[in-house]
C-alpha cells in the first residue's frame, strides 16, 4: 500500500501482486485435444480389429472380442491374451502370405487405422497391466505410419513397407515380460533404407515404473525431437526423431505372446483413455 498526493489530497494506492504463470502451465495451455476416447463403449468410428500375423507371435488375433479378448466395461477397455485350453485353427496371415499355425492362444489387437490418424502433435494413453514380468508377455501401445502395407489394406496409398517413410513406427509403451517386471521400452524404429530392415536399439530406452498402476504414457513432437513422458515427466528424448517421422500415424493397442513363452488363464492390459492433441 502506498500513500501519494494528487492535487493536495492524499490517495491510497494498493499494489496487487500477480504470480507469474509457470512454464509448465503455459506449455500445457498450448495443447488442444482433437481426439479423445474414454471407452464409454467400443466405438468403431475410432477403432477396428487388426487381424494379421507379425513377429512370429504365438497367439491368434480374433475379431469382435471373441473369447473375451476385448471388453469395454465400467469405463475402461480390457485387452486380453487368453489360453482357450486346446489348439484351434487361426486365419491370421503374415506379410508373405503364410498362415498362422494352430494355437491355443487368442488375443485382441485394435488400431485406429483409417479412423483416427494424425501427424505430429501428442498421443497419450492412460493404462495399466494386471500382472507383469512373465516370460513371453508383450503388451504394447504404439504408432504406425498410415501408408503401411500390412492388413488391413483399405486405401490405394497403403503401399509402403515397414519401416520406410510413410510406414514408420514409434513404440510409446512396450513391456517384454521375459526381461523381468516393472519396466517398459520406449523407442522409435529407425529405417535402414529398405523394407523390413529397422534399427530397434539405438533410439530405445528401457524405463522402470510400476506397471500394475495406472500411468499416462505419451509421445510428442517437440521441435525436431521426439519426447516421451510418463505422467507428464520426461523419460526419454530422441534428437531429430520428430524430424524423421512426419507422416500421419495411427494408434495400436495389443497384447501378444512372443519368444516361445507359454501362459495359462489370461493376461490383461486395461486402458482408461486414449487421446491426441495438437499445439495451438
Amino acid at each position: 500500500m502506498n500513500l501519494i498526493k494528487v492535487c493536495g489530497r492524499s490517495i491510497i494506492t494498493i499494489a496487487l501482486m500477480v504470480s507469474p504463470i509457470s512454464p509448465a502451465f503455459a506449455e500445457e495451455n498450448l495443447w488442444h485435444v482433437d481426439f479423445m476416447d474414454d471407452f464409454a463403449k467400443f466405438n468403431p468410428d475410432n477403432w477396428q480389429d487388426q487381424i494379421l500375423w507379425v513377429n512370429d507371435e504365438a497367439q491368434c488375433y480374433v475379431r469382435d472380442g471373441a473369447y473375451n479378448t476385448r471388453e469395454v466395461s465400467d469405463g475402461t477397455l480390457k485387452l486380453r491374451l487368453v489360453n482357450v485350453g486346446e489348439e484351434m485353427a487361426c486365419d491370421n496371415i503374415n506379410k508373405f502370405g503364410k498362415k498362422h499355425p494352430n494355437t491355443r492362444y487368442v488375443a485382441a489387437r485394435i488400431a485406429s487405422k483409417n479412423r483416427k490418424e494424425f501427424s505430429q502433435g501428442r498421443w497419450t494413453a492412460r493404462l495399466r497391466l494386471h500382472g507383469n514380468g512373465q516370460a513371453g508377455m508383450f503388451p504394447a501401445w504404439w504408432l504406425l505410419g498410415a501408408r503401411n502395407n500390412e492388413a488391413p489394406v483399405q486405401e490405394e496409398d497403403e503401399n509402403i513397407c515397414w519401416p520406410m517413410p510413410g510406414s514408420g513406427e514409434i513404440d510409446i509403451f512396450e513391456h517384454y515380460g521375459s526381461n523381468g517386471a516393472d519396466h517398459f521400452a520406449a523407442r522409435m524404429i529407425k529405417n535402414l533404407g529398405n523394407c523390413d530392415s529397422g534399427d530397434w536399439e539405438s533410439a530405445m530406452k528401457v524405463i522402470e515404473t510400476h506397471l500394475d498402476t495406472y500411468h499416462e504414457y505419451s509421445v510428442e513432437w517437440a521441435g525436431d525431437d521426439l519426447l516421451f513422458r510418463v505422467d507428464g515427466e520426461e523419460v526419454h528424448r530422441i534428437p531429430r526423431g520428430g524430424a524423421e517421422i512426419q507422416e500421419p500415424l495411427f494408434a495400436i493397442l495389443n497384447y501378444a505372446l512372443i519368444g516361445g513363452g507359454t501362459m495359462e488363464g489370461e493376461w490383461v492390459m486395461e486402458v482408461d483413455w486414449v487421446k491426441h492433441e495438437y499445439r495451438k
